[in-house]
């Protein structure tokens, strides 16, 4: 999950209108020319001769940009012992450079009539700004001016750190089930830097200095490490033009890691078990992770039958997860998984359930198992997958009228070894996969061996509490009512 630098406005998700989805299934299910439709080439890309990748993605509805820089490198390229630095220095990035003075950088998008933000995730840190079409070339100026300029004053250096303290401290330390979540993280990556939260631990955080932000600066933020992305009210040609006026200007840096080469994680031998006991949990959860491939690192057709199995087995109202455990057996009020495949060297599968009154989180785990040991065992019906891979295609279609999300689709892809190519494929590869695909990913990738369980349970002794989850009730640890 990326971390944001200041605000999270909810510009890369779109709200999914049943209304819409239902017309979107009935056309695709009528009209299969809709789905060539919706992988078609539409961004164009080439290189500056410093290095600089760049996207164009245009969308002539109305004369607005959306302008993306990304950085290949995130919070798992970090040097051990200064977990943190890459969202730090995302903070920092909004301070100053010769030409801007401190905190003017939001303030003269915004006097432009634009907004921006930033967000940094394991693998990528990207900037971004939304504005009419005619303040491209002052964003690239802009851009490209704290690419190679930054200035840190020591006080505000101070003054940041203290800011991203405080964050952490609210959307880490005052939330049990990140604490949870967290915990289960680094149970999870025994020795790949995944482990290490992307906010950073906060006794390292305390200690990140200056010194510390301008040498990951100078180590990775330079144009043969980027990846512009333009999408919106533009021509390639126009793109073109502008990028070699600005990020064309900036030597290239022999020096900057532009391969990254992480430590892996050792074979999975053992299942892992954490409990969190919080008295500022509401209620009885659990929550469950498994190790897997992500879409870059999958064999063919892996992921996306990943994708197509967690939207059966565990998205939505519909999904068997949420019919068998809220609806029908009534263990839980809410229930739901997912898949994440957009890490550069691994993916994940997470469940999550909140037990309703007076049900032991044990009942609710077995339950979720049971599930699962059907899909391994007898796979996913047609009409599961026909349903799936509308529902997903038909997400796809929205969200590409969507210029920041597409944007963002093509940036992440990019940022993690990914091409244009394998994004605009996606909707081909998903319609190509099999039940027995399915299945065959179940079999392997389901293995508990592969998985970190966590039980989070509300605690009355008023201290929070971590340890091994129990394997049976007892008078302690009851989760019986």
């Amino acid at each position: 999950m990326p971390i944001c630098a200041r605000f999270a406005p909810d510009v890369f998700r779109l709200q999914r209108f049943w209304i819409l989805t239902v017309l979107a299934i009935s056309m695709l299910a009528l009209n299969p020319h809709a789905y060539a439709a919706a992988s078609a080439t539409r961004a164009t890309e080439f290189k500056l001769d410093n290095g600089m990748q760049v996207v164009v993605i245009p969308d002539r509805r109305a004369p607005v940009i959306t302008h993306m820089v990304w950085y290949r490198v995130g919070a798992a390229d970090e040097d051990r012992g200064t977990s943190g630095i890459a969202h730090f220095l995302e903070h920092l990035m909004f301070k100053s450079t010769e030409k801007i003075q401190v905190g003017e950088f939001s303030k003269i998008v915004s006097r432009l009539g634009g907004q921006d933000n930033a967000f940094t995730g394991n693998d990528a840190t990207a900037y971004f700004q939304r504005v009419s079409k005619d303040r491209l070339p002052r964003m690239m100026e802009m851009e490209a001016d704290r690419m190679v300029n930054l200035r840190l004053d020591e006080k505000e250096v101070l003054t940041e750190r203290d800011v991203i303290l405080e964050e952490r401290r609210s959307r880490i330390e005052n939330n049990p089930s990140a604490l949870l979540n967290e915990q289960m993280n680094a149970a999870m990556y025994l020795n790949h830097p995944y482990g290490v939260p992307i906010i950073g631990w906060y006794h390292e955080m305390q200690k990140l200095s200056r010194q510390d932000a301008l040498e990951f600066y100078k180590k990775y933020y330079a144009p043969n490490n980027a990846i512009l992305i333009v999408s919106g009210d533009v021509t390639p040609e126009e793109v073109k033009t502008l990028a070699d006026a600005t990020y064309g200007k900036i030597p290239s840096n022999p020096d900057v890691i532009t391969k990254r080469v992480r430590p892996q994680e050792p074979p999975s031998l053992v299942p892992r078990r954490v409990e969190l006991k919080d008295p500022r949990a509401g209620n009885f959860s659990f929550h469950r992770d498994y190790l897997t491939p992500s879409y870059t690192t999958a064999k063919p057709g892996e992921a996306e039958a990943l994708d197509l199995m967690m939207q059966i087995a565990a998205s939505g109202s519909t999904s068997r997860l949420y019919k068998k455990l809220v609806v029908e057996s009534k263990l839980a009020s809410s229930a739901s998984g997912s898949y994440s495949g957009s890490g550069l060297d691994s993916g994940s599968l997470s469940l999550y359930a909140i037990a309703a009154d007076g049900v032991a989180l044990r009942d609710v785990e077995a339950a979720i198992d049971a599930i699962f040991a059907d899909i391994v065992k007898n796979g996913v019906t047609q009409a599961e997958l026909d349903r799936a891979k509308s529902s997903y295609l038909a997400d796809y279609i929205y969200e590409s009228d969507n210029q920041a999300t597409l944007a963002r689709r093509y940036g992440w892809a990019l940022a993690v070894e990914r091409t244009v190519a394998d994004v605009e494929a996606w909707p081909e590869a998903i319609g190509k996969v099999t039940r027995e695909e399915i299945q065959k990913v179940a079999a392997q990738y389901l293995d508990l061996r592969r998985s970190v369980t966590g039980y989070l349970i509300p605690d009355k002794s008023g201290v929070a509490q971590g340890g091994d989850a129990p394997a049976t009730d007892d008078a302690a640890n009851s989760v019986v009512r």
